[in-house]
């Protein structure tokens, strides 16, 4: 799937498979016809939700190790950095959403899937840190394919030890708010996704455990075309919300300002 498709070119879009040209996708990265959105980069999406010029990155000295010895890790790690320009799949650090000072994550796909491993679970467990020392919320956004099998056990293990992060940052009574965006998958979803004081989701996106062909395949059933959609999750009450790119950034402000206001009191 493209995310970045090179100016003044065509690409098709990955859900109604028209050509769309570069200057149709707009800001926020969707497609005039069927109006799904590309996934984006960590990037792409700082840019879209905080204020200008407001975010901080937390540099943290964080190597990823082929631990289990698996065949061809390594060159996948090395075309991952690549590909996305970033050393995991998660980036941290301060910035400010409409005026209200956050500490932000946000998962990459474009880094092997944004799957979850030891050195992305040691990222999300310093941001709750991070959150709790200095008295801020966290917004979290969510873009997870899963677990990453590479690493095995250890990556398996990052579920408990993020929730028990999120269980200390809790104490410091501050808000977070989980946005789940396209997709939310695996171990990703099975743990930390719907831990947030808000969980809230992205229009379009795929929220599960087991992907359609493989739960089709298993069960020889055809399955909903509304199954897995955040939509659906949220009519089933799984979901606070669900929310367009484009108003993600005044919602997301709004919970944070009656939350900041709701404190003073």
């Amino acid at each position: 799937m493209s995310h970045s498709p090179a100016k003044g070119t065509w690409n098709k879009c990955p859900f109604c498979h028209v050509h769309v040209n570069q200057l149709e996708w707009g800001f926020y990265k969707q497609c005039p016809h069927c109006h799904h959105y590309l996934r984006l980069t960590a990037q792409q999406r700082i840019n879209q939700v905080v204020d200008k010029n407001s975010f901080k990155q937390l540099e943290l000295n964080m190597t990823t190790l082929n631990q289990l010895k698996v065949p061809e890790y390594d060159d996948k790690l090395a075309k991952a950095k690549d590909k996305s320009g970033l050393t995991e799949a998660m980036v941290i650090g301060t910035a400010q959403i409409k005026s209200q000072r956050v500490m932000l994550g946000v998962m990459d796909t474009n880094f092997m899937m944004g799957t979850l491993n030891t050195t992305v679970g040691e990222i999300i467990k310093q941001l709750y840190f991070e959150a709790a020392k200095h008295k801020l919320p966290v917004v979290l956004f969510i873009a997870s394919g899963g677990a990453r099998m590479q690493e095995g056990i250890y990556s398996l293990l990052q579920m408990n030890t993020i929730l028990n992060a999120k269980r200390n940052f809790d104490q410091s009574k501050q808000v977070s708010i989980n946005v789940l965006t396209d997709p939310t998958m695996g171990g990703v979803s099975a743990s930390f996704a719907f831990e947030g004081d808000f969980v809230i989701a992205e229009k379009y996106t795929q929220i599960g455990f087991a992907g359609r062909r493989v739960i089709e395949t298993i069960s020889t059933e055809k399955l909903p075309i509304e199954f897995q959609d955040a939509d659906h999750l949220k009519q089933h009450g799984l979901l606070d919300d669900v929310i367009e790119r484009s108003e993600m950034a005044d919602y997301i402000g709004r919970i944070l300002k009656l939350h900041q206001e709701e404190s003073s009191c």
